[in-house]
């Protein structure tokens, strides 16, 4: 488990938690691709956890560190349980979900709704960090539905601050929980970088981390510039990996940099022939990969010899190995 300072450290750079995309053998790809971004496990739900299968929804290889644990809920104490029960799991952090404005989310009176009860949110937090010692942040919108964000999100940072929160991720849109859906609320909401700019200045003592609309290194590395102490990248991570990714030991951490997708791809081979030999497919894995080689020459032969084959009983390793073989030939 890293230090709270570890953890901001790792928080210059995240990749953001999105449902479907994040589980553990998208990590694991991630994680070859730079090894010092902030990676972050799907939104997982306190109840899920405290009665459902614990261990398979918290494993992850060792690998991923620095990761972080995202929670959905709104009680406190199911959320203390929850974390009691990952504790031993070793998370690097653990995260509350206060940003997702999906139908399943709000059904359950947690994710985007929790904008409006900032008390209860504090609450939560309390919790969760009674239960743990590791650090815990929340990831917020600037509002939801008529609320006027100027008006709000101060008040509710300033309210969870006060229960302890040193880290909080702002995407940077309101989100409107009736009449758009969570994907055109990823879209559609104007972004306020300028508002969440102001929180980070009204409350220096806080990791104030960026998201929303971030695309590519360059707008990362204007945020930081610009004062924030992190920027999470979501989609553009998961799409264009290997250029996002890839660079981002270099540029974001000033570190040696990373083995490059190529690299990357085939020290995943090890993990692949593992994996394969518990019993899962290989498009489980690889359909996390197809996004590796986005930017360059090669990708849609990369893409066409994974989507085509990798669904197929007996697909291994030396399928994936075809297809780098058509990158490598592609920049040759």
């Amino acid at each position: 488990m890293a230090s709270d300072a570890q953890h901001s450290v790792a928080g210059r750079l995240s990749v953001a938690p999105m449902m479907d995309w994040t589980d553990r053998h998208c990590r694991y790809f991630h994680r070859l691709l730079s090894r010092h971004a902030l990676l972050y496990t799907e939104m997982v739900t306190a109840a899920a956890i405290v009665h459902g299968d614990a261990a398979r929804l918290l494993a992850y290889d060792a690998a991923e560190h620095p990761v972080t644990l995202q929670l959905g809920g709104s009680e406190p104490d199911l959320l203390a349980r929850a974390v009691q029960i990952a504790a031993p799991f070793g998370y690097d952090g653990i995260d509350l979900n206060c940003g997702c404005p999906s139908d399943r989310v709000q059904s359950g009176a947690f994710g985007a709704v929790l904008m409006k009860d900032a008390g209860l949110v504090a609450e939560c937090v309390a919790a969760m960090m009674a239960a743990s010692d590791a650090p815990v942040s929340v990831k917020c919108r600037l509002g939801v539905d008529e609320q006027e964000p100027r008006d709000v999100l101060p008040a509710f940072i300033e309210t969870i601050a006060s229960a302890g929160v040193r880290h909080v991720t702002i995407h940077a849109r309101k989100a409107w929980l009736q009449g758009l859906s969570p994907k055109q609320n990823r879209d559609i909401p104007p972004l306020d970088y300028n508002l969440a700019a102001e929180m980070k200045a009204a409350f220096p003592q806080l990791h104030i981390t960026l998201n929303g609309g971030i695309t590519s290194l360059d707008a990362a590395e204007a945020a930081l510039a610009d004062g924030f102490d992190g920027v999470m990248i979501g989609r553009a991570a998961y799409h264009d990996s290997g250029a996002v990714l890839g660079d981002a030991d270099a540029r974001i951490f000033g570190a040696a940099p990373g083995p490059g997708a190529v690299g990357a791809v085939r020290a995943m081979l090890p993990y692949i022939e593992d994996q394969l030999g518990r019993g899962l497919r290989l498009n489980a894995i690889t359909r996390h990969m197809l996004g590796a080689f986005a930017s360059i020459p090669g990708a849609r032969q990369w893409r066409r010899v994974l989507s085509e084959g990798a669904h197929r009983p007996g697909a291994g390793p030396e399928l994936v190995e075809r297809a780098l073989a058509e990158v490598i030939q592609a920049a040759a």
